[in-house]
């Protein structure tokens, strides 16, 4: 049996899997420019709905292209002297996937967890911007210096971050450039790196426990332009 069509049918559905890390991308940086602008909650919550939507997608992409390399695999390993019905193998593998389907596997999707993260940080980071403005107005600004502007500062480089990473593990945020770099310097020695933030206990920060935290880098960027 020959599966080329069907390896080049699944070669097609993973290229849909980057539109829909496109589309969930877009969604997240608009609820973004939304929080910023100080627009309605209710426009937010939209954007919240329509990245459930893409985290329904997704796991439906999944649990279809796994039906399918299963189905295949199965096959190849029986070898079985009659041509089977592969479309309806594959839709029995994939009904019984998509019945074990829960809201909260929506919920614990990779970006969606981000899309919720970040958004809940911003919000913060905002309105405590908002709040510190009020009272700096009545003092000395000289002499002010404020929790978030003390966020903005990298533990390794002791500047104002411009590209901040958060550390999915232990929840600190370093400059890209000067944590990547550490992290290749210690790894060419064959070394862990323990987090540069003063007082953490984690001891092997990884390349892969990054993600942008775009959330911080929009409210330096509002700061700065203040």
């Amino acid at each position: 049996i020959s599966f080329s069509a069907v390896e080049n049918a699944l070669s097609s559905l993973k290229n849909c899997q980057s539109y829909i890390d496109t589309g969930m991308s877009i969604a997240t940086r608009v609820a973004f420019d939304l929080v910023e602008s100080f627009n309605d909650a209710e426009d937010v919550n939209r954007m919240e709905n329509v990245m459930l939507e893409y985290a329904a997608m997704e796991r439906k992409l999944n649990h279809y292209m796994t039906a399918v390399e299963e189905t295949v695999n199965q096959i190849k390993q029986e070898k079985p002297e009659k041509i089977p019905d592969l479309l309806k193998l594959v839709e029995e593998k994939f009904t019984a996937l998509e019945s074990q389907n829960s809201d909260s596997d929506l919920q614990r999707n990779e970006k969606y967890v981000y899309f919720k993260d970040q958004l809940k940080d911003m919000r913060q980071q905002f309105r405590q911007s908002d709040n510190e403005n009020d009272t700096i107005e009545q003092i000395d600004e000289d002499i002010a210096v404020t929790q978030s502007q003390m966020n903005f500062i990298c533990s390794i480089t002791q500047m104002q971050m411009k590209n901040p990473v958060r550390n999915k593990i232990c929840g600190h945020t370093y400059e890209k450039d000067a944590i990547l770099k550490i992290i290749q310097t210690r790894k060419q020695k064959k070394k862990k790196v323990r987090c540069p933030k003063f007082g953490c206990s984690h001891a092997d920060v990884k390349e892969s426990d990054l993600v942008l935290d775009e959330a911080l880098k929009r409210v330096i960027e509002s700061h700065n332009k203040q």
